[in-house]
């Protein structure tokens, strides 16, 4: 009795049959012909099914001074995700952004925006079928994300999910930056759940309280701050270079405004500031300290520990001066 046909599935034909080239038909047309097409992945090869699926965009805009948003922002990446800092978008003037998804991570100061976030998303047009927002923060967050809400959509952009996650606070008038990087903030498990309601395209603004509402408008109160400008200091006013100064000019590069400029005199600061902390958190000299202020609201206590700094553990010193230099 002769050979029935069959194949081996590596790709070769049993003995008795005509290969593909043979017949002068390509060997998935063979394959067809057998009858071997109709389940792939039972037959040990890969299912051909469709490629061409299109896999959904994603943007995320970025705001970072010491590199807590730009590591949340990475984290929430995922192969088709383009990360575009929100200082080097206007420097350049790009007032239009879209893809299928835009998300936006921010750290808040007194529980709102930077002035910058602020002046982008005024300016921006973001086209999306989802937007969310991710509002970092350190020690209080209070109505911060209503805060968003309102900004954003008096801009004429609604977001879908606004959510809030701690982190190190790294605010050096309030708090010891060698302390701070001691505490677990459950920043994987924060990353996690908010991946996970991306993943979902939820639909979703965190809860605020009417606690946090109160909190919010005592700070307001305290500080004088106009919450429709939010932080918009000097720079000149606040901070002071020491004699420590090496002039490596890493202080004109991470500041997101371009406040430091290197002259004969030496490194001089001078502009409206965001009061971001990228100058004096990432000086390696820790040559940048605040002014001696003793009845400003923000200064009165001077500064916790002067000896220590912060910038995020998985971000780099020239990943902050890409995000920021002007």
């Amino acid at each position: 009795m002769g050979k029935d046909n069959r194949t081996d599935y590596t790709g070769k034909l049993s003995a008795g049959m005509d290969t593909a080239e043979d017949r002068g038909i390509t060997r998935r047309d063979a394959l067809k012909r057998m009858g071997l097409m109709v389940a792939g992945a039972a037959i040990g090869m890969p299912a051909l099914s469709s490629c061409d699926a299109k896999e959904k965009k994603r943007v995320i805009l970025y705001f970072t001074a010491t590199g807590n948003c730009l590591h949340v922002a990475r984290e929430l990446s995922g192969k088709n995700t383009e990360l575009l800092s929100i200082p080097q978008l206007l420097k350049e003037g790009r007032n239009e952004i879209e893809a299928d998804e835009i998300g936006i991570v921010y750290p808040i100061y007194g529980h709102m925006p930077p002035n910058m976030v602020r002046e982008f998303i005024n300016r921006t047009t973001l086209r999306a079928a989802y937007k969310f927002a991710v509002l970092t923060y350190g020690n209080r967050k209070c109505d911060a994300v209503e805060i968003w809400d309102r900004i954003s959509r008096a801009a004429g952009t609604a977001f879908d999910y606004i959510t809030t996650m701690i982190m190190v606070d790294n605010w050096l008038p309030n708090f010891d930056m060698a302390e701070q990087m001691k505490i677990d903030k459950h920043i994987p498990e924060s990353i996690e759940r908010i991946s996970a309601d991306l993943a979902a395209q939820r639909h979703w603004h965190e809860p605020v309280t009417e606690e946090e509402r109160i909190q919010h408008q005592g700070f307001l109160e305290r500080t004088g701050i106009d919450p429709e400008v939010g932080f918009q200091l000097r720079s000149e006013k606040y901070f002071t270079v020491t004699a420590a100064c090496i002039e490596c000019a890493a202080c004109v590069e991470v500041c997101p405004r371009g406040n430091y400029e290197m002259t004969s005199d030496g490194v001089k600061a001078e502009g409206d500031c965001e009061f971001c902390f990228a100058c004096i958190q990432n000086c390696p000299q820790k040559a940048i300290r605040f002014a001696h202020l003793p009845d400003d609201p923000f200064l009165s206590r001077g500064e916790v520990n002067p000896d220590a700094r912060y910038r995020n553990e998985n971000i780099s010193l020239a990943d902050i001066k890409r995000a920021n230099r002007q």
